[in-house]
């Protein structure tokens, strides 16, 4: 399931709380993106489509909640940027932000005790 960069603004919104109705994402999102209530409805519709979010009906109205976990879909883009950028790799990741700016001190230490642990781990 690919998610737009537009898609993943709501889907942020309802992974911080849901259910949440249309007038509630749009009272968060809006502001940050500079949408009308239709662009938002309109984001609604495609993620209903391809299955991330649910809609139950409230009344009048309808509570959007996502189906698409927000773990799920790190992992996914993650992966696909691994894929994509480095042949599916990490270490040629690491060495480009290693050369594109300097780790701090805390992400190297933080690196080494995560490889620690792999390590231990095999």
């Amino acid at each position: 399931m690919t998610i737009s960069e537009a898609e993943s603004a709501i889907m942020e919104c309802l992974w911080q709380g849901a259910p949440r109705t249309a007038e509630d994402i749009l009272a968060e999102v809006a502001p940050r993106q500079g949408w009308q209530e239709g662009t938002v409805k309109s984001l609604l519709n495609r993620l209903l489509k391809k299955k991330a979010i649910k809609a139950e009906r409230d009344g009048r109205r309808y509570l959007y909640t996502p189906l698409l976990s927000r773990e799920k879909y790190v992992s996914q883009e993650s992966k696909g940027l691994l894929d994509r950028l480095f042949g599916g790799r990490v270490a040629p990741l690491v060495a480009h932000f290693s050369e594109q700016r300097k780790l701090s001190k805390k992400d190297i230490a933080e690196l080494r005790r995560l490889l620690e642990e792999l390590d231990d781990e095999h």
